[in-house]
């Protein structure tokens, strides 16, 4: 099923699933000149048709589903005369990102993780077939009159959840530069303005090394004070770098809106620490960005005394000065 146009990013939805039901089986009889005492004849219904999850690199959200709270999959057709088989229903696939959660909406238990490119999963199973007359005969009962209805299809109420799958996850406060970076470092085209919040949705690019080999970096948008206590849009997308292997913080040197690198790291550590611990504890870089500005120097010093056991990379998105190091630092964490 071909993706639409994405008009938003969705990363959360619930949905109701039913497969098909089974077709019925039939009751008939061969009435022909020359077979003077015919005999049942009614073939067995058909399947219904199962709905299917399967992860496609060219989904980039859950967007699709937004509007479509209620999906079923194709019933069964019935038997038919002449032993005939109903048609099988058709098999609902749906395709959803990689890294997808399907969790059960009363339980909250995650029933599948979808992580690999062309996985496929059967969340609601389609319903049997019926039994045609033809079926019942034997040389007791030569003439049977019965036959069985197709049974339902599952049913099943489901929470997708879209955890971004990347190896780095870009960390910053609003207007850090993070947007300018993976720009400058992936060749990707995102929403670059110089006020806070620019960034609304993830993004995800990749820097392409000199091997061809990538590596996938994801930025979220800015985290502020308190996002853990759902301020601002921090908490609503720090979800998306649970499944990164390393951590970039994205520091603002230039001190433009009035804040420090020093007093914005100690920030952004607390907030993910009462997030998440165990992210917390993932390896992370640091980069001080927008070191072309005059008023960085200071601010450069002030970190360096504040954190001497911090490795720093001191970059600029704009310019790319440093940015050669701070990749080669990357591929060598991870």
């Amino acid at each position: 099923m071909p993706p639409a146009p994405i008009t938003m990013f969705i990363d959360r939805v619930n949905v109701k699933l039913s497969a098909g039901r089974g077709g019925d089986g039939a009751v008939a009889w061969i009435r022909l000149k020359y077979i003077p005492k015919g005999g049942p004849c009614g073939g067995n219904g058909g399947k219904g048709g199962s709905v299917i999850l399967r992860t496609n690199v060219n989904t980039p959200s859950l967007e699709w589903f937004r509007n479509r709270k209620i999906l079923k999959a194709k019933n069964g057709q019935p038997g038919g005369p002449n032993c005939c088989t109903g048609k099988g229903g058709e098999n609902l696939i749906l395709d959803v990102p990689c890294g997808t959660l399907v969790k059960d909406v009363e339980t909250g238990e995650v029933l599948y993780d979808l992580v690999e490119e062309g996985q496929e999963v059967i969340i609601c199973q389609g319903g049997k077939g019926g039994r045609g007359n033809d079926s019942f005969k034997s040389p007791t009962n030569r003439a049977p009159n019965q036959y069985t209805p197709g049974t339902p299809g599952e049913e099943r109420e489901v929470e997708l959840e879209l955890k971004l799958i990347a190896d780095v996850g870009l960390i910053g406060f609003p207007n850090a530069g993070k947007s300018t970076l993976i720009t400058s470092l992936c060749d990707v085209k995102v929403k670059v303005a110089p006020y806070p919040f620019t960034t609304l949705v993830p993004n995800i690019g990749y820097i392409l090394n000199k091997d061809m080999s990538r590596v996938f970096v994801a930025d979220i948008p800015g985290i502020i004070e308190g996002a853990h206590r759902n301020r601002g849009l921090g908490l609503e997308f720090l979800r998306h770098i649970e499944r990164t292997r390393l951590l970039l913080f994205v520091l603002d040197a230039s001190g433009i809106d009035g804040r420090d690198p020093a007093s914005d790291f100690k920030v952004l550590k607390k907030e993910l620490e009462a997030y998440s611990p165990e992210l917390a504890k993932r390896p992370y870089l640091v980069a001080l960005n927008k070191i072309d500005d005059d008023e960085s120097i200071a601010h450069l010093a002030k970190f360096e005394k504040e954190f001497p056991e911090e490795k720093v990379f001191f970059i600029s998105a704009l310019t790319k000065e440093g940015l050669e190091e701070l990749t080669a630092a990357i591929n060598q964490k991870l």
